[in-house]
């Protein structure tokens, strides 16, 4: 009886542990908050990208400072060269920037959003 428990406590934990795989791109809000400008807000995001993971082009109804965490992440703005960011460095991308970002390392790269967007829209906007 007790092979059989440990059996299904296996396959069980088994289960779990793949249902919580690392997935290409994770988004764990933060923060979200009103401020002094009348219609915008804070929003605060960590974002998580396995290795040669690319979030393709968007934009977002505010400003983005992007914030390395950790790894390196390649930013493509629209119009501009495209920029190679470690950890401890950040980027400010304008509002209504088209841009993409891509783990060009060899690990796990992470990075720490933080937009100041207008209220009611959507935080991001995939390019067409």
């Amino acid at each position: 009886m007790k092979m059989i428990q440990a059996m299904v406590l296996a396959i069980v934990l088994g289960g779990a542990a793949a249902a919580h795989a690392e997935q290409p791109i994770e988004r764990t809000d933060l923060i979200k908050n009103d401020i002094d400008v009348p219609g915008h807000e804070v929003v605060q995001v960590r974002v998580d990208f396995a290795p040669g993971v690319l979030a393709p082009n968007h934009s977002h109804p505010g400003e983005e400072v992007a914030f390395v965490l950790e790894g390196t992440l390649e930013y493509k703005l629209e119009g501009r060269e495209p920029v190679t960011l470690k950890a401890g460095q950040s980027l400010f991308i304008p509002s209504g920037v088209v841009h993409s970002a891509k783990n060009v390392g060899s690990g796990k790269a992470s990075e720490l959003a933080t937009y100041i967007v207008r209220k009611g829209e959507a935080l991001v906007v995939p390019a067409r």
